[in-house]
């Protein structure tokens, strides 16, 4: 079977596993819209009454509205990276999961912003960052970064896009609508797959990879810069950066398990997304669980050993267990310990556990982002005399937490719109692959 025969094969085994709505799927895209309306009505209500909705005050300016923003831009960048590098290193099995990956990528940078036009309390002046920005501000350089990121991101989902598409405008076995088709028709331009096409399309996607990787590093780094180069305990650090980084590609692993997971269970896609791919990645969490645990005892260490005061304040409200302690020790051990355990031990090591440890690091990585943010900003440097509890311990609202909620359940309903305007599995490529090996067996 020639390859353009191969490939038109894969497309309608993949496509015919998820085109159809099932009763599910349906149910989960409705639960998801409902909680996505229930958000926008907690939006409304904060924009007519103003933030006092929310349980940001005078000392606690940023709630969970900057740790939805830190931890999706966060599982934004493993997508870039882990894509980006496999397809430098040219890695054969990276595949069947590199669309997942790089749809993560761009999801979560779409969403991440949100959270913080939903915290500014004057959405009105939201252009003055453009106009009237300083250079020498932190905050407009994350703008800038974030702009060219989400850019570069959707430039490579569609370069790695077009040879699918094209099979897709060709293909005379689905049936797609008049919409569909020529919306495949546009975005395959005209491609028809010859030699030339496909080298300059590789040399193109090689050079995005080889942009992305440190672009993401880039970005993640100049958010770290937002908390660092101030002089807040827990924040002014010289390894912030790093710190972050790792820790947002280590949350963005696990995400990229958990969506492997569960494509592979509800759209039935075990030919393709295999048990190797979950040990292969699960390797790669293992490694960043690993050096995120090196940081978080790095971090905690110099602060304690330099005994300053105002530093120590925020130490011990994390490991109080009045406090913050029992978070605290949830994701620094727990959220490190437990996906060692089940990436490191190889009778542990499956499908199942692997994501279940994937999920733990998902949850401890949200918690330690609400730990670097809000403990800081309830330990000012003068005293708290004279004012209301709730002036100066947060709490987040029910506001809040819908519009949390919300951002979780767009995250899903892209994805579930994505799927019927690209494969999730790159089919072009597997079929590549398979023409090889067919080639290489015909020889043997």
């Amino acid at each position: 079977m020639n390859s353009p025969e191969l490939a038109q094969k894969k497309l309608v085994e993949v496509i015919s596993r998820y085109d159809k709505p099932t009763v599910l799927g349906k149910i989960m895209f409705i639960f998801f819209f409902l909680v996505l309306l229930f958000a926008i009505y907690a939006f409304i209500t904060q924009t007519i009454k103003g933030q006092i909705v929310t349980g940001m005050r005078d000392y606690v300016v940023w709630g969970i509205y900057d740790v939805n923003f830190i931890f999706f831009i966060g599982i934004s960048y493993a997508g870039a990276m882990i894509s980006g590098i496999l397809h430098l290193l040219h890695v054969e099995w990276r595949k069947p999961i590199i669309r997942i990956a790089e749809m993560i990528t761009v999801i979560s940078v779409i969403i991440g912003p949100v959270f913080i036009l939903v915290e500014m309390g004057r959405l009105d002046r939201i252009f003055n960052i453009f106009t009237h920005g300083r250079i020498q501000s932190p905050i407009l350089w994350d703008v800038v970064a974030i702009l060219t990121y989400l850019s570069c991101s959707i430039l490579f989902l569609y370069l790695a896009l077009i040879r699918d598409y094209a099979l897709l405008r060709d293909n005379t076995v689905l049936k797609i609508s008049k919409f569909r088709r020529y919306f495949y028709k546009k975005l395959a331009a005209t491609y028809i797959d010859l030699p030339q096409q496909k080298k300059f399309l590789n040399r193109a996607l090689t050079i995005m990879s080889a942009l992305i990787i440190p672009l993401a590093v880039l970005v993640h780094s100049v958010l770290a810069w937002i908390f660092g180069m101030t002089i807040r305990p827990g924040w002014h650090s010289t390894i912030f950066a790093p710190y972050f980084v790792v820790a947002a590609v280590f949350s963005g692993t696990a995400v990229l398990i958990i969506a492997m997971w569960f494509f592979r269970k509800f759209y039935h896609l075990e030919e393709y997304i295999l048990e190797k791919h979950f040990k292969y990645i699960g390797t790669i969490l293992l490694v960043l669980a690993a050096l995120y645990g090196y940081f978080t005892f790095s971090e905690y260490l110099t602060v304690w050993y330099g005994s300053e005061t105002w530093e120590l304040e925020v130490v011990y409200k994390l490991f109080d267990f009045s406090a913050y302690g029992a978070w605290f020790y949830l994701a620094a051990f727990v959220g490190v310990l437990v996906p060692m355990i089940f990436t490191g031990l190889p009778f542990l090591r499956n499908i199942n556990t692997i994501t279940i440890g994937s999920v733990v690091a998902v949850i401890c990585m949200w918690i330690k982002r609400y730990l670097i943010i809000v403990p800081t900003l309830e330990t000012p440097l003068l005293p708290l005399q004279d004012i209301r509890p709730e002036y100066a311990h947060y709490t987040a609202s029910w506001v809040e937490w819908t519009l949390t909620a919300g951002g979780i359940a767009t995250f899903c309903m892209f994805f579930m719109i994505f799927i019927k305007f690209m494969p999730i599995i790159p089919v072009a490529d597997i079929a590549e692959v398979s023409e090889k090996k067919e080639f290489i067996s015909e020889k043997l």
